[in-house]
């Protein structure tokens, strides 16, 4: 795990830098800096196109008296595209958009749910009263 997080906050970072730099000398700095926000507005538009969808979904699979466990998922890949395309960087930008298409979402659910459902393994309650016990 903690190799995990040296990545995400070390390699990752450096990579979207030296990305950004090799962008900024291709197009010029400037440009670069346009193109990053103006990939951000339109990424926060299609998450909130996205994510207006999955409320109606999530809100139709409880009135039709069922668990949305589908549609909790694809908002919480929204929502996680959502933060990767605020974040500057280009293969953050990526990540978001591809998160934000139906079908890499559907093929990114079942990991999702597999990784959730693992998790749950471990959870255990101790009686009542006693609240949960998270084995980690």
């Amino acid at each position: 795990m903690a190799w995990l997080l040296a990545v995400v906050f070390v390699v990752v970072p450096i990579v979207e830098l030296a990305v950004i730099l090799q962008v900024g000398q291709a197009i010029g700095a400037l440009e670069t800096v346009a193109l990053l926000i103006v990939v951000s507005v339109v990424g926060s538009w299609l998450v909130k196109r996205e994510g207006v969808g999955v409320l109606r979904r999530i809100s139709a699979a409880v009135q039709g008296g069922r668990v949305p466990g589908r549609e909790l998922a694809d908002g919480a890949l929204i929502i996680l595209a959502g933060a990767l395309l605020i974040t500057p960087g280009f293969l953050s930008d990526v990540l978001g958009i591809l998160l934000l298409l139906p079908p890499v979402r559907a093929a990114v659910r079942p990991v999702l749910l597999g990784a959730l459902a693992k998790r749950a393994i471990g959870v255990r309650t101790t009686g009542p009263g006693r609240g949960p016990i998270v084995d980690v």
